[in-house]
């Protein structure tokens, strides 16, 4: 009996948000990886998109140094995105050299470019954020234990630190990447001391977690695993933190929200985790959009 082939075509768009919210974390770079026999959608059908859902401002991610420069380019050009660089935490371990196995069984393979060396590498993503007033995040950064050895985590703790720092020294907002390494990145915080602005972007820690991070003022970013059916930790971990200081996200082109897993995802969705949201957080639609509307703004400016 022959497998039923997955279905990755664009989901349909959502019914508007009542009030408009911005997508803080996403890939626009990459739009499309995920679908099959469909053109990859312009970046203007993306935001127009996005716009039509109630989504009108986007935070774009570049965490390789490709992306970063992308993003560079396309804030500058569009009224509708703000932007994010960083050299991603899998990326440090290329960069410094690292090849040993994580968890997952997996070896990124490396590219020409790593030769330059991590230092090079977040010396260049220093550069672009002190360039351009429209860079108003630095990450994701961060930890990921499931696609490194010892030697990957040692160079990741580094870049992680560097990019702490730089965060601290531009007045930036930091987006943090936490993957099976929830106890090393506090400490990691603990140590150097977190940016003012500090967002666990797309949160996986338990309601423990969440305690302890919303008691130091920092921000939790919730993506679509938010809404799978069990993912209910993750839904406990939301009732724990204040709706002033939650963030919604969809970090497209990944974990597209429920009902539409699976398929390719785009900031257009976003009003699907906004409205789960709202529910966990056991508030009227409007009311949390309007929360989140305000906390982007404290987080990242005016676009």
């Amino acid at each position: 009996m022959s497998k039923r082939p997955r279905d990755r075509s664009w989901p349909p768009a959502p019914e508007p948000l009542p009030f408009a919210v911005v997508d803080n974390h996403t890939h626009l770079d990459t739009a499309g990886d995920l679908a099959d026999g469909e053109a990859p959608p312009t970046l203007e059908a993306q935001l127009a998109r996005a716009a039509a859902a109630g989504i009108t401002g986007i935070v774009q991610i570049g965490c390789d140094l490709a992306a970063a420069r992308w993003t560079d380019r396309v804030v500058r050009e569009h009224r509708g995105l703000l932007g994010g660089v960083a050299v991603h935490p899998n990326e440090a371990t290329l960069f410094a050299g690292a090849r040993d196995v994580g968890p997952d069984g997996l070896v990124p393979a490396p590219r020409a470019e790593h030769a330059r060396g991590l230092d090079a590498a977040i010396t260049e993503i220093a550069d672009l954020a002190r360039g351009n007033d429209r860079i108003r995040v630095i990450g994701e950064t961060g930890l990921d234990h499931f696609r490194s050895g010892e030697d990957g985590r040692a160079a990741q703790v580094e870049s992680f630190r560097a990019h702490v720092a730089l965060a601290k020294e531009l007045g930036l907002a930091l987006q943090i990447h936490d993957r099976d390494a929830h106890a090393e990145v506090l400490d990691v915080l603990a140590r150097d001391g977190a940016p003012e602005r500090t967002v666990f972007h797309c949160f996986s820690g338990d309601a423990e977690m969440a305690r302890f991070a919303a008691a130091r003022g920092w921000y939790l970013s919730f993506a679509g695993p938010l809404t799978f059916a069990r993912n209910e930790p993750l839904r406990a971990a939301l009732r724990e933190a204040p709706l002033g200081q939650v963030l919604v996200e969809t970090d497209a082109p990944y974990l597209t929200p429920h009902p539409y897993r699976g398929r390719p995802n785009a900031p257009y969705l976003a009003g699907l985790t906004m409205r789960t949201i709202a529910a966990v957080q056991g508030v009227d639609l409007e009311v949390a959009c309007r929360a989140v509307a305000a906390n982007s703004t404290t987080v990242y400016g005016t676009f």
